[in-house]
């Protein structure tokens, strides 16, 4: 089967939250049938439509043989591992994996929604997406400068550079001696 590229939206603001980003992205790299191809840096943004400590946030591109609800599955178990809770919408967490689109897929199922359903508003997750693709289209929205434009009032301070956050992440994902 051949790999699909998929874009995952990390974010945390719960405990040590950097920490919780790249081990969920040492994670989502040790996936079977899964490819870590790009990471955006880390951006911390106010909480949308809640209460709580700033979020950090950032995008990964995997190339994956996973179908995405297989892939939805392991965010959620690795979301798990995390002590993610999941009480209600917009609520504080330890770790939020969202699979925001999986190649060129459309759907609208009972458990998924591709692309995301309110990515298109969301400027932590469209400025790291800009970052690693800025000429990507996703399906049936409108180029990103477009939906950026939309979200200009939502303010994001990068963080983490993207190959110090890459490092991190090698760090995590190597084998402990």
């Amino acid at each position: 089967m051949d790999a699909t590229s998929a874009w995952i939206g990390l974010g945390a603001n719960l405990g040590d939250a950097r920490r919780a980003i790249v081990e969920a992205l040492a994670g989502i790299a040790r996936l079977e049938g899964t490819r870590l191809a790009g990471v955006s840096s880390l951006y911390r943004s106010a909480p949308v439509d809640a209460e709580g400590p700033d979020f950090l946030n950032a995008v990964a591109r995997v190339d994956t043989t996973l179908p995405p609800e297989a892939l939805l599955d392991a965010l959620q178990a690795i979301e798990q591992a995390h002590g993610r809770q999941r009480s209600h919408r917009n609520a504080p967490r330890t770790l939020d994996l969202d699979l925001l689109a999986w190649g060129d897929t459309i759907s609208a199922g009972p458990r998924l929604i591709l692309p995301h359903p309110r990515m298109h508003t969301r400027a932590f997750v469209l400025v790291p997406l800009s970052e690693l693709a800025p000429r990507l289209r996703l399906p049936g929205l409108p180029p990103l400068a477009t939906l950026l434009a939309g979200c200009s009032d939502q303010r994001l301070v990068r963080a983490l550079p993207a190959e110090t956050l890459l490092e991190l992440v090698s760090q995590a994902a190597a084998p402990s001696r």
